[in-house]
């Protein structure tokens, strides 16, 4: 038997399915290192994401806050007191003026003070009025017994001067004499002692004079406070304004200090800002400026005159006053679209605001390529802000044209290839 030689096949199903596995394996790595190392592109509709310019330009950086209209001066109704309500004069929103009745309260202790008070001061009075009687009579008495001193006085020198002459004429005997001595000495220091007693008793009128003075007064004053208090029970607008927050119904019991309503005086607005972040709070100070567009774009100041720093749920208060004209018809409660300053204005390198930075945090930004194509991944540091633009640090100059737009869709793209 002849053996036959057959030629040996080169692409052997085996060797195809080998090459066939090998070439998958390469494309399968080429494709892996594509992906993860090189730059993965998106397509995206130029006319659907907005591009925008970066430019230098003058620089404040601002906060937007709402702010509410507020009286510029609110008088807050208490009762000082207490009592029970027993009528009211006007309702809520009324126009009032200066004394003008607003409620009346009852307070039985207070008005059986008052009628204590009113009796124990007219009882003192009555008092007085005749301890003063009785002191006055006493005072004549006095009066009367120094005269009769002064009386006898003299007619006991008169004679004791008469005897002094006729004793030394021999004409009268020393018995005489001494009786007439005795007589004057006598009389004379009764008079003194009359002078000192009616003295004493003018010092001692004077002092208790003044006591009793002093006791009337602290008596009327005592009297004049719980005639206050009892006057207190009307509750009157202590200036003219207009009611607001009435809370006060017919029988209802008010505790001492207990709130009644609020006076809102007509006199000017201020504008609160109520929800400032705490993160603020070491760069807000008085005299900072804010302003507001109202009626056809027209521009109004602000100024800061009082800040709040107690922060509560992270958040603290602002006051502030008109600068300048007020707006026509601005009413209480009305909300404000405020911007407020933080800085005084530089020149800066900005960056409009957009969609980009909530996806970004103002890390990195999609800037467009020069010819206009393709749009690419650059890191950038922003600084400061207001409410169009941010304030650009590094990593972009004035010309260079940037995608501002969200970047919602764009998941971790590199690049987006920018179709007409």
């Amino acid at each position: 038997m002849v053996d036959i030689v057959r030629k040996k096949k080169t692409w052997t199903t085996k060797r195809l399915l080998t090459i066939g596995g090998i070439l998958a394996l390469v494309l399968l790595i080429a494709g892996s290192f594509y992906f993860t190392s090189g730059k993965s592109r998106l397509n995206v509709d130029k006319e659907r994401i907005t591009i925008s310019e970066i430019i230098k330009a003058p620089f404040q950086e601002s906060i937007p806050q709402n702010g509410t209209v507020l009286p510029l001066t609110t008088i807050y109704l208490v009762t000082t007191d207490g009592g029970r309500v027993e009528q009211r004069y006007v309702e809520d929103g009324a126009i009032m003026k200066a004394g003008d009745p607003i409620l009346k309260l009852g307070n039985t202790s207070l008005e059986l003070s008052m009628a204590s008070a009113s009796t124990n001061v007219s009882t003192m009075l009555s008092q007085m009025q005749l301890a003063q009687v009785n002191a006055t009579q006493n005072t004549v008495n006095k009066q009367t017994a120094l005269a009769n001193a002064q009386l006898q006085y003299a007619e006991a020198e008169r004679i004791y001067s008469l005897d002094k002459k006729l004793f030394a004429q021999n004409a009268i005997g020393s018995q005489e004499m001494a009786q007439a001595t005795n007589n004057y000495n006598n009389y004379k220091q009764q008079y003194e002692l009359q002078r000192e007693i009616l003295r004493q008793d003018t010092i001692s009128r004077t002092q208790q004079d003044q006591q009793n003075r002093e006791s009337a007064e602290r008596a009327k004053a005592s009297l004049d406070i719980v005639a206050r208090q009892v006057q207190g029970l009307i509750i009157r607008a202590p200036r003219d304004g207009q009611l607001t927050s009435l809370d006060a119904e017919i029988g209802q019991s008010k505790t001492p200090g207990a709130p009644l309503g609020q006076l809102d005086v007509l006199d000017g607005f201020k504008v609160r800002l109520s929800d400032v972040d705490e993160h603020y709070i070491n760069r807000v100070f008085t005299g900072q400026t804010g302003t507001f567009n109202l009626q056809n774009d027209t521009t109004y100041k602000l100024k800061i005159v009082k800040v709040y720093t107690q922060v509560t749920n992270g958040r603290f208060m602002v006051d502030m006053n008109f600068v300048g004209k007020v707006p026509k018809g601005i009413r209480k409660g009305q909300t404000l679209q405020i911007t407020l300053a933080l800085s005084d204005e530089t020149t800066a390198v900005l960056v409009p605001k957009g969609g980009f930075y909530q996806q970004t945090g103002g890390n990195w930004i999609f800037k467009v390529s020069e010819d206009g194509k393709t749009a690419y991944r650059v890191d950038i540091q922003l600084g400061r802000q207001n409410t169009d633009y941010y304030e650009v640090l590094s990593g972009l100059k004035p010309g260079d044209k940037v995608v501002t737009s969200s970047y919602e869709n764009y998941g971790t793209m590199q690049e987006l290839v920018l179709n007409k």
